[in-house]
């Protein structure tokens, strides 16, 4: 059976904390996981040992259970491979960078366009 990496939501309404988890892929979000390696929390704070008064996410985990877990071929779905990029253990996703072009009109719809 597949294994996912993913975050388990809780926490209160409008006040999220996930738990990153472990778990196999057709279990529900917050049901028993396999194990609890880290946790997330989304609300930005400012760093009690950080004077610029920057705000930051808190990310816990357990980098090397992460690993592991990547290791032996657990998937992490696309936030926690966000996350996971974050913090250094895999290489982020790039879109393509590449600037796009306008489609180009037909010769007749440019002359509509332009009797408007």
């Amino acid at each position: 059976m597949t294994l996912k990496i993913r975050l388990a939501r809780f926490g209160r309404r409008n006040a999220p904390f996930y738990n990153i988890v472990v778990a196999h892929a057709r279990t529900a979000r917050n049901s028993k996981p396999l194990e609890v390696i880290g946790t997330y929390d989304p609300k930005p704070r400012a760093d009690a040992y950080d004077d610029s008064g920057r705000l930051h996410k808190e990310i816990n985990l357990d980098s090397i259970r992460a690993k592991y877990w990547i290791g032996v071929g657990a998937q992490p779905t696309d936030s926690m491979w966000r996350l996971l990029s974050m913090v250094g253990i895999m290489e982020p996703k790039y879109r393509d960078t590449k600037p796009r072009k306008p489609l180009e009109l037909p010769p007749d719809a440019k002359e509509f366009a332009t009797n408007i």
